[in-house]
């Protein structure tokens, strides 16, 4: 059982980093400001914002799965073996 959730956490761990690394940053800082932030159409930012909330969606729900099997390797971990 330990081996199985060490495994699941490999795998989720590596799958979060992957998410995150893949949003976008929220901000645009000085260079966006200057640059124009509103060149950008509506329909461009409608179809991008889209992606980045299921995105966003996707991270979050792996990241609470992270958490769940973290707690449940502890517990499991903390169980005197018979």
């Amino acid at each position: 059982m330990d081996i199985a959730l060490a495994i699941v956490l490999l795998v989720l761990s590596v799958v979060l980093t992957v998410l995150v690394v893949m949003q976008s940053g929220k901000e645009k800082g000085l260079s966006g400001s200057i640059g124009g932030g509103s060149s950008e159409t509506f329909f461009g930012k409608s179809k991008s914002g889209t992606m980045e909330k299921k995105l966003s969606l996707i991270t979050t729900i792996v990241a609470i799965v992270f958490v769940v099997v973290v707690i449940a390797t502890y517990i499991v971990a903390g169980m005197p073996k018979a």
